[in-house]
Protein backbone atom coordinates (compact mmCIF):
# COMPACT_ATOMS: atom_id res chain seq x y z
CA UNK A 1 0.00 0.00 0.00
CA UNK A 2 1.40 3.77 -0.15
CA UNK A 3 1.26 5.64 2.42
CA UNK A 4 1.91 9.41 2.61
CA UNK A 5 4.26 9.84 6.21
CA UNK A 6 3.88 12.82 8.48
CA UNK A 7 6.26 14.21 6.89
CA UNK A 8 4.76 14.74 3.28
CA UNK A 9 6.69 11.61 1.99
CA UNK A 10 5.25 8.44 0.31
CA UNK A 11 6.21 5.43 1.13
CA UNK A 12 5.02 1.92 -0.32
CA UNK A 13 4.51 -0.68 2.55
CA UNK A 14 4.52 -4.40 1.62
CA UNK A 15 3.79 -7.60 3.84
CA UNK A 16 4.67 -11.28 3.46
CA UNK A 17 3.61 -14.67 4.35
CA UNK A 18 7.24 -14.66 5.55
CA UNK A 19 6.04 -12.59 8.36
CA UNK A 20 8.05 -9.50 7.31
CA UNK A 21 6.91 -5.93 6.39
CA UNK A 22 9.26 -3.58 4.43
CA UNK A 23 9.04 -0.48 3.70
CA UNK A 24 10.02 0.98 0.31
CA UNK A 25 11.18 4.49 -1.20
CA UNK A 26 8.70 4.60 -4.88
CA UNK A 27 11.07 7.70 -5.68
CA UNK A 28 14.49 5.19 -5.61
CA UNK A 29 13.21 2.41 -7.39
CA UNK A 30 11.59 0.68 -4.06
CA UNK A 31 14.83 1.12 -1.65
CA UNK A 32 14.01 -0.74 1.28
CA UNK A 33 14.22 2.16 4.01
CA UNK A 34 13.05 -0.06 7.32
CA UNK A 35 12.13 -3.96 7.20
CA UNK A 36 10.22 -5.85 10.34
CA UNK A 37 9.57 -9.02 11.65
CA UNK A 38 5.67 -9.32 12.68
CA UNK A 39 5.19 -13.20 12.47
CA UNK A 40 6.80 -15.96 12.13
CA UNK A 41 5.24 -16.81 8.77
CA UNK A 42 5.01 -20.10 6.92
CA UNK A 43 2.61 -21.93 4.48
CA UNK A 44 -0.34 -20.32 6.22
CA UNK A 45 1.99 -17.63 8.58
CA UNK A 46 2.81 -14.13 8.43
CA UNK A 47 0.63 -11.23 6.37
CA UNK A 48 -1.43 -12.50 4.24
CA UNK A 49 -4.86 -10.68 3.29
CA UNK A 50 -3.68 -7.05 3.58
CA UNK A 51 -2.37 -3.85 6.30
CA UNK A 52 -3.77 -0.91 6.72
CA UNK A 53 -2.13 2.67 7.89
CA UNK A 54 -3.61 6.08 9.37
CA UNK A 55 -0.25 7.67 8.19
CA UNK A 56 1.26 7.41 11.58
CA UNK A 57 1.41 3.51 12.11
CA UNK A 58 1.13 0.53 9.82
CA UNK A 59 -1.47 -2.23 11.01
CA UNK A 60 -0.01 -5.87 10.49
CA UNK A 61 -2.21 -8.87 11.56
CA UNK A 62 -0.65 -12.07 10.82
CA UNK A 63 -2.17 -15.85 10.44
CA UNK A 64 0.74 -18.13 11.93
CA UNK A 65 -1.98 -20.48 12.73
CA UNK A 66 -0.63 -23.79 13.95
CA UNK A 67 -2.70 -27.02 12.90
CA UNK A 68 -3.03 -30.34 14.89
CA UNK A 69 -2.03 -33.64 13.72
CA UNK A 70 -4.57 -34.82 11.26
CA UNK A 71 -5.65 -35.56 7.50
CA UNK A 72 -3.30 -34.05 4.88
CA UNK A 73 -4.70 -30.46 3.70
CA UNK A 74 -5.16 -29.25 0.34
CA UNK A 75 -6.08 -25.79 -0.81
CA UNK A 76 -9.59 -27.65 -1.75
CA UNK A 77 -10.52 -28.93 1.71
CA UNK A 78 -13.12 -26.97 3.63
CA UNK A 79 -13.98 -26.79 6.98
CA UNK A 80 -13.88 -27.56 10.72
CA UNK A 81 -10.05 -29.03 10.48
CA UNK A 82 -8.35 -29.43 13.75
CA UNK A 83 -6.52 -25.98 14.41
CA UNK A 84 -4.24 -25.21 17.87
CA UNK A 85 -7.08 -23.09 20.02
CA UNK A 86 -3.85 -21.34 21.86
CA UNK A 87 -1.58 -20.62 18.91
CA UNK A 88 -1.56 -18.10 15.69
CA UNK A 89 -2.53 -14.08 15.36
CA UNK A 90 -1.05 -11.20 16.76
CA UNK A 91 -1.50 -7.56 15.46
CA UNK A 92 1.12 -5.07 15.51
CA UNK A 93 1.61 -1.62 14.99
CA UNK A 94 4.90 -0.25 12.88
CA UNK A 95 5.81 3.33 13.35
CA UNK A 96 5.52 4.33 9.51
CA UNK A 97 8.72 6.22 9.36
CA UNK A 98 11.08 3.69 11.00
CA UNK A 99 9.66 0.30 10.88
CA UNK A 100 9.65 0.30 14.73
CA UNK A 101 7.53 -1.58 16.86
CA UNK A 102 4.79 0.79 18.74
CA UNK A 103 2.92 -1.74 20.26
CA UNK A 104 1.96 -5.35 19.57
CA UNK A 105 -1.20 -7.24 20.89
CA UNK A 106 -0.70 -11.17 20.66
CA UNK A 107 -3.90 -13.01 19.34
CA UNK A 108 -6.62 -14.38 21.56
CA UNK A 109 -6.67 -18.85 22.37
CA UNK A 110 -10.56 -19.55 21.32
CA UNK A 111 -12.78 -18.94 24.57
CA UNK A 112 -14.68 -22.47 23.51
CA UNK A 113 -12.26 -24.89 21.75
CA UNK A 114 -13.87 -26.08 18.55
CA UNK A 115 -12.86 -27.89 15.67
CA UNK A 116 -11.78 -25.05 13.12
CA UNK A 117 -11.38 -22.46 15.69
CA UNK A 118 -7.87 -20.63 16.02
CA UNK A 119 -6.04 -17.28 17.49
CA UNK A 120 -5.02 -16.71 13.60
CA UNK A 121 -5.81 -13.20 11.82
CA UNK A 122 -5.47 -13.99 8.39
CA UNK A 123 -7.53 -11.70 6.88
CA UNK A 124 -6.78 -7.90 5.59
CA UNK A 125 -7.03 -5.28 8.51
CA UNK A 126 -8.73 -1.89 8.30
CA UNK A 127 -8.24 1.17 9.92
CA UNK A 128 -10.36 4.38 10.90
CA UNK A 129 -9.08 7.39 13.06
CA UNK A 130 -8.57 6.03 16.67
CA UNK A 131 -9.30 1.91 15.69
CA UNK A 132 -8.53 -0.69 13.52
CA UNK A 133 -10.23 -3.63 13.07
CA UNK A 134 -9.04 -7.58 12.66
CA UNK A 135 -10.71 -10.24 12.48
CA UNK A 136 -9.84 -14.26 12.89
CA UNK A 137 -10.19 -17.91 12.09
CA UNK A 138 -12.22 -18.24 15.65
CA UNK A 139 -15.05 -15.75 14.38
CA UNK A 140 -14.35 -12.56 16.50
CA UNK A 141 -14.45 -9.52 14.75
CA UNK A 142 -12.12 -6.66 17.56
CA UNK A 143 -11.76 -3.30 17.32
CA UNK A 144 -8.27 -2.26 19.07
CA UNK A 145 -7.17 1.25 19.81
CA UNK A 146 -4.79 2.82 17.67
CA UNK A 147 -2.96 4.59 20.12
CA UNK A 148 -1.94 1.49 22.30
CA UNK A 149 -3.71 -1.78 21.19
CA UNK A 150 -6.09 -1.65 24.13
CA UNK A 151 -9.41 -3.75 23.01
CA UNK A 152 -12.44 -1.40 22.12
CA UNK A 153 -15.05 -4.19 21.01
CA UNK A 154 -15.53 -7.88 20.57
CA UNK A 155 -18.49 -9.42 18.58
CA UNK A 156 -18.50 -13.48 18.27
CA UNK A 157 -20.15 -14.06 14.68
CA UNK A 158 -20.24 -17.76 14.85
CA UNK A 159 -24.15 -17.91 15.85
CA UNK A 160 -27.51 -18.19 13.90
CA UNK A 161 -28.56 -14.97 12.50
CA UNK A 162 -32.85 -13.79 11.77
CA UNK A 163 -31.91 -11.73 7.89
CA UNK A 164 -33.41 -10.13 6.44
CA UNK A 165 -34.28 -11.73 3.43
CA UNK A 166 -35.30 -14.63 5.43
CA UNK A 167 -32.43 -17.11 4.16
CA UNK A 168 -31.08 -19.60 7.17
CA UNK A 169 -27.75 -17.83 8.19
CA UNK A 170 -24.85 -18.37 10.34
CA UNK A 171 -21.17 -17.04 11.08
CA UNK A 172 -18.00 -18.68 10.79
CA UNK A 173 -14.02 -18.00 10.24
CA UNK A 174 -13.35 -14.35 9.17
CA UNK A 175 -10.45 -14.12 6.54
CA UNK A 176 -9.37 -13.04 3.14
CA UNK A 177 -11.67 -9.43 2.85
CA UNK A 178 -11.20 -7.35 5.39
CA UNK A 179 -14.15 -5.10 7.15
CA UNK A 180 -15.20 -2.25 4.98
CA UNK A 181 -16.05 1.21 7.19
CA UNK A 182 -18.25 3.62 5.87
CA UNK A 183 -20.51 6.20 7.48
CA UNK A 184 -20.99 5.13 10.56
CA UNK A 185 -21.19 1.67 9.57
CA UNK A 186 -18.87 -1.80 9.74
CA UNK A 187 -19.97 -4.32 7.20
CA UNK A 188 -18.22 -7.72 7.54
CA UNK A 189 -18.66 -11.07 5.83
CA UNK A 190 -18.57 -14.11 8.43
CA UNK A 191 -17.72 -17.68 6.93
CA UNK A 192 -14.49 -18.97 5.72
CA UNK A 193 -14.72 -22.75 5.11
CA UNK A 194 -11.04 -23.28 2.85
CA UNK A 195 -8.02 -24.21 3.97
CA UNK A 196 -9.88 -25.56 7.70
CA UNK A 197 -11.71 -23.10 8.52
CA UNK A 198 -15.79 -22.73 9.52
CA UNK A 199 -18.01 -21.75 7.24
CA UNK A 200 -20.38 -19.43 6.99
CA UNK A 201 -22.70 -17.85 4.79
CA UNK A 202 -23.74 -13.96 6.17
CA UNK A 203 -23.20 -10.35 5.72
CA UNK A 204 -23.06 -8.38 8.52
CA UNK A 205 -23.92 -5.00 9.56
CA UNK A 206 -23.15 -2.68 12.76
CA UNK A 207 -23.36 1.15 13.37
CA UNK A 208 -21.11 2.61 14.97
CA UNK A 209 -20.81 6.34 16.35
CA UNK A 210 -19.61 8.91 13.91
CA UNK A 211 -17.64 11.79 15.36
Amino acid sequence: MLVRTPAGKDLLVAGQKSGMVYGLDPDRAGTILWQARVGKGGANGGVQWGMASDGHHVYAAVSDAVRLPGPALTAALVGDKPFDPKLGGGLTALRVETGANAWFVPGYPCDVPRPGCSPAQPGAVTAISGAVFSGSIDGHLRAFSTADGRLLWDFDTVREYRTVNGVPAKGGSLDGAGPVIVDGMVFVNSGYPRNGGMPGNVLLAFGIPVP
